[in-house]
């Protein structure tokens, strides 16, 4: 068996059923300039019983293919979201 691949990201989409979009943010150096720079990845992760919502910080964890786009399943939802 593979090791899972797992990341911490925040919810930046809850529009659809089950499924959330996860920003997960990054640091990478410039190979010329040396300037770190954060770049930003989205993924499609599968929110069972919409437990995570916009703001919340989720850990995301590989999966079989779940649909076209969807290869990730929330976890666990590390922080909640401030409400206002």
């Amino acid at each position: 068996m593979s090791v899972k691949s797992q990341l911490t990201g925040t919810v930046v989409s809850d529009k659809m059923e089950k499924t959330v979009v996860v920003a997960v943010e990054r640091q990478v150096r410039h190979a010329v300039y040396g300037k770190s720079q954060r770049k930003t990845s989205k993924f499609v992760a599968h929110n069972e019983g919409n437990e995570a919502k916009v703001g919340d910080t989720v850990a995301i964890a590989e999966s079989r293919p779940l649909s076209r786009r969807k290869r990730w399943i929330v976890t666990r939802v590390v922080a909640k979201a401030q409400q206002i």
